[in-house]
């Protein structure tokens, strides 16, 4: 028989695991969520993906600051759930919460475990030129991202991926992935098997510090760079102007023929050396603009040969 489940998650990446739940016709007890931020030009408070796919299903949602409260765990206890399904929901659960469900707290994360635990998985596989990505369905406990592995599916990233399209293709694949574990619970029949001790890393949050483009390192790390965080935050690099530099985000780029002082403008179609080899730029957006092609780009930007980069 159909599971009664609380929700967990925040993002756009957790949004098809929560329609593939519902739709499978598990009973969605309550959803719980990050609570609305302001955005937009007005700032407006905004609700997060979650939640409005929460609202548009007809679920309760709730907002809780924290999990860590005897308030805030007994309501967690009432909806009396046979398990919880959380996906990049950005509270730490705590052991009362984890032990409040009878079945456990099961999280979908977006790498092949123990590779990539934390909070950046789908943009560190990228920018470290991983060759394979996945989802892992796991069993939580009171550690981060260390517990028992009940499913997985692998993904191969393409040299040409970027963190953006890696992103929807987990999305995708985890709502379904999810599905069938819920499944063999019902079924009594998951295996859960511990995380091996060889193999693990940790996917640090991406720092404002580090998405600057270092000219200097090789054209493969260049490029897996900026692959690994495309679309946001944005790798970038700074162009000379007549106001003074102006920041540009380089969105794809591809490997390229030529060598130089590492932030040089090769040739009139932004080749660009680096420390070992040279990129040339497929896709960039200046601050405040739309993305554009190189060569839209180049219609209204002069970036001579010989320009250096900063």
């Amino acid at each position: 028989m159909p599971l009664r489940l609380i929700f967990m998650g925040t993002p756009d990446f957790a949004v098809p695991t929560l329609v593939e739940l519902a739709g499978a016709g598990h009973e969605i007890a309550a959803v719980y969520t990050r609570a609305p931020k302001p955005a937009g030009r007005g700032m407006d408070l905004q609700d997060t993906p979650v939640a409005r796919e929460a609202k548009r299903l007809g679920l309760t949602v709730l907002t809780p600051k924290t999990l860590r409260t005897e308030e805030a765990q007994a309501e967690f206890a009432s909806f009396e759930a046979d398990a919880a399904v959380v996906v990049a929901y950005g509270l730490i659960l705590p052991k009362a919460i984890l032990d409040a469900v009878p079945l456990g707290c099961f999280n979908l994360h977006a790498s092949l475990l123990p590779r990539w635990r934390g909070a950046a998985p789908i943009n560190r596989a990228v920018m470290a030129g991983d060759a394979q990505s996945g989802v892992t369905v796991m069993k939580m406990d009171e550690g981060l991202d260390t517990g028992g592995m009940a499913m997985m599916e692998r993904v191969a990233i393409g040299p040409d991926m970027t963190a953006g399209e890696l992103h929807d293709r987990l999305a995708a694949i985890g709502g379904d992935l999810m599905h069938r574990a819920l499944g063999a619970l019902e079924r009594g029949s998951l295996q859960i098997v511990p995380q091996p001790n060889e193999g693990v890393t940790y996917a640090e949050k991406i720092d404002k510090a580090e998405t600057r483009i270092d000219w200097s390192r090789p054209a493969q790390d260049v490029r897996n760079h900026i692959r690994g965080l495309s679309p946001f935050p944005g790798a970038w690099f700074e162009m000379p102007g007549d106001k003074g530099p102006a920041r540009v985000k380089v969105l794809r780029s591809t490997l390229s023929d030529g060598s130089g002082a590492p932030g040089t403008v090769l040739d009139d179609n932004l080749a660009i050396a680096c420390g070992n080899g040279a990129i040339r730029i497929l896709e960039l957006q200046r601050a405040g603009k739309q993305p554009m092609k190189a060569d839209e780009f180049l219609r209204g930007t002069k970036l001579a040969r010989g320009t250096v980069l900063t």
